[in-house]
């Protein structure tokens, strides 16, 4: 192996040619012939994609997360990656439509991703479905997330790095919390910050 040369990630075609092919609908024959170098778990190796997202959303857990995308913060990208990793049912993009998928790892396509336009556009969708907004912001009035009840349908909704929520997304949340920092820094990264809210839920709930 070369000094700089890569692992190959995933596998490669299936052993022994199509006669030992699985006859299963579920796997994509394409991907069987030619190999499966795909960002999944080795249970969906070779998998059709509308397999794996019919699978993912069948045991997807209540609970949804937005990002408010005012600046194309490249966070949003890791934020997706984890959501798709702790099984949120859905994400929610509200304001631009573009966002800098490269931290998702592509995993986006695997997840139900809906974009708003607007704030009360978003807000409306939750309330139609009698879901919760809460919002995750280090500002004041906002409560420890640490031991506080998260309500099982819930939309955690996470700012931008650098400016937070917006004044009009913290006014439509039920409620902010906040994760307690003990150290110095004024602030953590919103996507190690979304992903402590999400588990935090997962605890509580699954």
């Amino acid at each position: 192996m070369e000094e700089n040369s890569q692992p190959e990630v995933g596998v490669g075609p299936w052993p022994g040619g199509p006669e030992n092919w699985p006859s299963e609908e579920f796997y994509d024959p394409q991907l069987l012939a030619e190999g499966d170098r795909r960002n999944v778990e080795d249970r969906y190796r070779y998998w059709k994609m509308e397999a794996i997202i019919a699978d993912i959303a069948s045991h997807a857990l209540p609970f949804e997360i937005a990002i408010e995308n005012l600046g194309h913060d490249f966070n949003i990208g890791s934020i997706v990656r984890s959501a798709n990793a702790l099984g949120v049912s859905r994400v929610h993009i509200v304001g631009r439509r573009r966002w800098n998928r490269r931290g998702a790892m592509v995993t986006d396509r695997y997840l139900e991703v809906i974009h708003h336009p607007e704030v009360g556009e978003f807000i409306s969708s939750l309330h139609e479905r009698g879901i919760t907004p809460v919002g995750i912001d280090n500002v004041p009035g906002s409560i420890p997330l640490e031991g506080h009840a998260l309500p099982k349908r819930a939309c955690l909704v996470f700012g931008e790095e650098s400016s937070g929520l917006s004044e009009e997304m913290r006014r439509e949340c039920n409620e902010i919390l906040h994760i307690t920092q003990r150290g110095s820094t004024r602030s953590m990264n919103v996507g190690h910050a979304a992903a402590i809210a999400m588990w935090a839920w997962v605890i509580q709930h699954s």
